[in-house]
């Protein structure tokens, strides 16, 4: 480990061979026409050869190479050449390693500034994929640890003239972040090292040498915080103590927008204590003449005291506040690109420096006179600093909703231990980032969760409306599920923690939120491709504008009135190019999409509806045709077995035994309920055993039901479809209990035994209550719905006519569905799925828009685009509004951005000017492009009053 920040003395000479192996990077890839050990020999001596490489090992049966180096003289690519040149194909490893880093990158104002980002990140070696958010202010980085680290990657960050911190790397479940206190050389860090990574349960350890910090990665199971805390307290030795203390690395973003905030706001200050003072001998003064006249004094020449004040004044704020433009346009211009920082740089220059030739002539020549513009100068930079301060401060407010999330937790917690009887022998108050898994928690009346887990002891109430946004409160007893940020109304309750930190649903809530905002909506492409050539065309057009005043000033082509008193055609026409350069502003335009997708996020998540992504948001506002599934869709999904019959010569308690047995490996709600009917009947029957007969040859028939060996017998559990499919017959008798109850919306699951009918159950699952007034509601949107179900078309049009829907594609698998929302999509309808199981997850992906019951399967979840986490249909519709909402305000803010351009760079040019004698000075021009940002994201922040369309109370 390098000591950093360390004298070089305390170095040893021979470094440990970790130390050395540090730095070596192993690079893996995959050879095509590996035929024989002669091809293996060819590349191991060509890429041996190399200079800097270690080691070549090569596989004979599979082609795969690892290859041992040291980066510092021999490149990934060099090695790719070489084993090219040696004749042999060279590819990735599908499944090599790849990390992720956060980084958050200050200073980028407009697309053009992200997309220069995105462009530098993709051309580092060894960066799989790079995504930039302009309105997050950061960067997800996938990259490959042997090719690259988060050093290179900050580093390419910080050439194109950003500036950048890391916020995260790799996976940060399971990691604390810990700060050290009392360690002072490299004999304390060595031996704090040894003894966390020699301590129970943890992984990996990286330590910060310059600001004492440790990052810890763990097992939950085996320790957590308190764990570690307590191995670095217990490293003491004699009088020297370590201390340490938790830290997270997230409020540093709070720390830093905090600080820009106040960088601007102090900017904007310093820069009025000249600016207006300049603006006062300019414009204000020479109107009052009595007052005013003192600033007409000639110190030399024609050089008057307020034209040098106005210089003296003006020249702080253009080089000391305005050298944050110079830095832009350098960076900029270098990566041969152009932003906002250009056009303002461009503008104030050509007003200084021409200012400053007037100031230089009146200083030489006795008759010379001339108009300056320092006050244009120092008012224009000036105002586009109180832009910026007011768009950082509308932008802060963006993720409004996202931190009221975070901020649900507590910060404070009551531990507790108890006895074998439940009774509490001990408890604690500790730091809520303390708490680890399988922690007792006391909650009393009134306190917020402060993890997710089981409820052991007592009763209660929860108000869960601030996760899933249902108002009722939930009533909570032994062995019920609690939600970390949920308000614990009226009981005392003691918790067991089984999800903390970054995996609590808070925290996945809040990471998904995340993710959603820093990815780009399709329609942000438009703003992609303008602020590609927007500036160019700015100043192209600023150009002809001096131009065309100029020219015809000069020959005389318009009244010589139209030139105000002290200027010249020359002035003019500068005026007129000056205030076309500020007044353009392509900051709006990158704004348009990333703020309105990030208000529609949040809010969507604090109502109960967490979208991944701007695609997702996009699409959603498309959707034609809504595909419900069935069973836990429309229905509650909590299937109860209302019958059970026998068909044959065997016993009830035989049917039960291998009910069980097949089912009881299933994960379908209604082969759970089935499951539990027949260990009830078992009961009834008089069987007191709880043993389950072990099962061979278990196979899920995915849509149908399930089938294996028990014993020597062969036992198929399914719908009548299956029994068809394994030849089993069905007798009248079979098929007429069957009809009875899907006429009444009723599931029936057969049971066979060696090829016969052996008994059925019949299951019901009631609808839920907002089902019918959903599809109303969908109706009226404009938005057709059908239902697609693995279940018997008697039993799913029962639901579809208690529902309202009049299309039905019954008895289907998951295959099916998923062909089926491709030929809804064939006709030209956009296709929204709603599901919750594992069958309908390639739906879910095939649809253009797959919408997850949040009460589903972790893979539904996964495979979806939104999730409806209250489990609630009325959410669909939320889902659904809340996209067509943020999709009319994005394009309300694209037409006030394009719409401003398009009318402000006219008048900025002077074209309103021989007509009605408009004539936009650059001071002013620079004051409306900054108010055409904090426009855009003002716009925004109206979504922030999104209400629901449809709320149905519960009963």
């Amino acid at each position: 480990m390098e000591p950093n920040g360390i004298g070089e003395l305390k170095v040893p000479l021979l470094q440990p061979p970790e130390a050395a192996a540090a730095a070596f990077r192993t690079v893996m890839f995959q050879l095509s026409d590996i035929k024989c050990a002669s091809c293996v020999n060819s590349v191991e001596a060509v890429v041996g050869a190399l200079n800097g490489v270690k080691s070549v090992a090569v596989s004979p049966l599979d082609g795969r190479a690892a290859i041992k180096f040291d980066p510092k003289l021999v490149t990934v690519k060099q090695i790719k050449e070489g084993i090219e040149e040696s004749g042999f194909g060279v590819g990735d490893l599908p499944e090599q390693d790849i990390a992720v880093c956060r980084v958050r990158i200050k200073g980028m104002a407009c697309t053009s500034c992200s997309e220069s980002v995105e462009n530098a990140l993709q051309m580092v070696e060894g960066v799989k994929k790079a995504i930039v958010g302009l309105a997050l202010e950061e960067a997800k980085v996938h990259f490959d640890p042997n090719l690259t680290d988060v050093d290179k990657i900050i580093e390419a960050i910080e050439d194109t003239g950003f500036g950048a911190d890391l916020i995260s790397s790799g996976d940060d479940a399971n990691k604390v972040f810990l700060k050290l206190e009392g360690v002072d050389s490299v004999e304390d860090v060595n031996l704090l090292m040894s003894s966390l990574e020699l301590a129970a349960g943890v992984n990996h350890v990286e330590m910060d040498l310059s600001e004492h910090k440790v990052t810890v990665s763990y097992d939950p199971d085996v320790t957590g915080p308190r764990s570690l805390i307590h191995c670095v307290q217990e490293a003491s030795r004699g009088p020297k103590k370590y201390q340490a203390t938790l830290y997270s690395p997230s409020t540093q973003r709070g720390r830093d927008k905090v600080n820009e905030i106040r960088m601007y706001r102090d900017q904007f200050l310093f820069s009025c204590l000249f600016s207006v003072p300049v603006f006062l001998f300019a414009m204000v003064l020479p109107m009052f003449p009595p007052y005013g006249n003192w600033l007409n004094y000639r110190v030399h020449n024609m050089l008057t005291l307020g034209l040098f004040l106005r210089w003296i004044l003006c020249t702080p704020v253009q080089f000391i506040i305005g050298k944050r433009f110079y830095v832009g346009s350098y960076h900029a211009l270098k990566r041969k690109s152009a932003n906002m920082d250009v056009l303002v740089a461009l503008g104030t220059n050509a007003a200084y420096f021409y200012s400053l030739y007037i100031l230089i002539k009146a200083l030489t020549s006795d008759t010379f006179e001339g108009q300056d513009f320092f006050e244009t100068s120092s008012m224009l930079i000036s105002f586009i600093l109180l832009g910026k301060y007011l768009e950082i401060v509308a932008k802060g407010k963006t993720s409004d909703a996202l931190g009221k999330l975070t901020q649900l937790v507590p910060d404070k917690a009551y531990l507790v231990a108890i006895d074998t009887d439940g009774n509490i022998t001990t408890e604690t108050e500790i730091d809520t980032q303390l708490i680890q898994k399988n922690d007792i928690i006391k909650i009393v009346p009134g306190a917020k969760i402060p993890v997710d887990g089981i409820v052991i002891k007592g009763q209660s109430y929860a108000n869960e409306s601030m996760i899933t946004g249902e108002a009722r409160p939930v009533d909570k007893s032994p062995g019920d599920k609690v939600i970390s940020g949920t308000i614990n109304e009226n009981g005392c309750l003691l918790v067991k923690a089984t999800h903390v930190g970054s995996d609590t649903a808070l925290s996945q809530i809040v990471q998904l939120v995340e993710a959603a905002q820093l990815a780009k909506a399709p329609v942000q492409k438009l703003a992609d491709h303008i602020s590609r050539v927007f500036v160019p065309i700015v100043v192209v057009v600023a150009l002809i504008t001096w131009l065309g005043w100029f020219i015809p000033g000069q020959a005389g082509i318009f009244p010589k009135h139209w030139i105000p008193t002290a200027m010249d055609a020359f002035e003019l026409a500068l005026q007129f190019a000056i205030s076309v350069l500020v007044v353009a502003c392509p900051c709006a335009l990158g704004l348009a999409t990333p703020t309105a997708v990030m208000v529609a996020s949040g809010m969507g998540a604090s109502q109960g509806v967490l979208i991944k992504g701007g695609n997702a948001l996009e699409k959603a506002h498309k959707v034609t045709i809504v595909v419900f599934d069935k069973t836990g869709t429309l229905t509650v999904g909590k299937p109860e077995v209302v019958s059970a019959v026998l068909f044959s010569e065997f016993s009830m308690e035989e049917l039960c035994d291998m009910t069980i047995a097949v089912e009881a490996s299933s994960e379908h709600p209604i082969a759970k309920a089935v499951v539990v009917h027949a260990k009830r009947l078992r009961k009834k029957f008089g069987s007191s055993t709880e043993e389950i007969l072990d099962v061979d040859d278990f196979e899920v028939h995915m849509g149908a039901g399930v089938s294996g060996k028990v014993g020597d017998r062969t036992v198929v559990v399914g719908n009548k479809r299956l029994m068809h499919a394994c030849n089993i017959p069905i007798g009248s008798q079979v098929e007429k209990y069957i009809s009875e109850n899907e006429n009444l919306a009723r599931t029936c699951i057969l049971v066979s035994i060696d090829g016969k009918i052996a008994g059925a159950f019949c299951v019901t699952d009631p609808v839920k209550p907002e089902a019918r007034r959903v599809v109303s509601f969908l109706h009226s949107m404009g938005i057709s719905s059908i239902i697609v179900t693995g279940d018997n078309r008697a039993t799913a049009t029962a639901i579809a006519n208690e529902v309202g829907i009049d299309e039905v594609f019954a008895e289907t698998d998951p295959v099916g569905k998923a062909n089926k929302v491709k030929d809804l999509q064939m006709k030209g309808m956009t296709v929204a799925m709603v599901g919750d199981g594992i069958n309908d997850s390639p739906a879910l992906v095939a649809a253009d828009v797959g919408m997850a019951i949040g009460a589903g399967t972790d893979i539904a979840i996964e495979a979806a685009d939104i999730v409806l986490v209250k489990s609630s249909l009325e959410d669909v519709i939320t889902a659904i509004d809340l996209s067509r909402k943020t999709m009319s305000r994005i394009r309300l803010n694209y037409i006030w951005a394009l719409g401003y351009n398009i009318l402000g760079m006219p008048i900025a040019a002077g074209v309103l000017y021989p007509f009605a004698g408009i004539r936009l000075p650059p001071w002013l021009a620079g004051a409306c492009m900054a108010a055409s940002s904090l426009s855009v994201v003002s716009s925004s922040l109206l979504l922030q009053f999104y209400k629901k369309p449809l709320h149905i109370e519960s009963h």
